[in-house]
């Protein structure tokens, strides 16, 4: 298998199952209610903030893999906007699944000497180097999901 294929697979079995940490995006917002991916405890982010702002990063990243520029701003990576619904909920979820899913296809497509290259101008470093922080990101708000999803599923 390839480094490509490896890091394609880490982002897919993070984000659905069967990875080396035994805990997945999926599993962690499986019965996620509208009310409690927006419930704040503590002063903490909302597990919806959370699923948005990683799934900011990923869109971002996908977007710079699909050849267009470089466009992040951490400001902007928890501009979530009132969630209202279950369907919006579940469309902020869908999304997130499906734009990580775009970029696992695209990493899987690129060649060893495309993961040394330049991400965007350069300045961020190389392919590999983002495209590992991505799943590391992921990984780091995955465990701040996990526990605040016990905090308000507590009786």
């Amino acid at each position: 298998m390839t480094t490509p294929q490896q890091l394609a697979k880490h982002l897919r079995e993070l984000h659905t199952g069967n990875n080396v940490a035994g805990v997945n995006l999926r599993d962690a917002l499986a019965g996620v209610t509208l009310r409690q991916a927006i419930e704040k405890v503590h002063g903490l982010n909302s597990i919806a903030m959370l699923v948005f702002h990683v799934n900011y990063y990923v869109n971002v990243v996908l977007k710079v893999m699909q050849g267009k520029p470089l466009d992040a701003h951490d400001k902007y990576s928890f501009g979530l906007g009132p969630l209202e619904t279950e369907e919006a909920w579940q469309q902020l979820v869908n999304k997130a699944f499906s734009e990580a899913e775009q970029l696992a296809g695209l990493i899987e497509q690129m060649s060893e000497t495309q993961l040394q290259e330049d991400f965007a101008s350069g300045k961020y470093g190389n392919n590999f180097r983002n495209l590992l922080g991505q799943v590391e990101h992921t990984y780091y708000h995955l465990g701040q999901i996990s526990l605040i999803k016990k905090m308000v599923q507590q009786p």
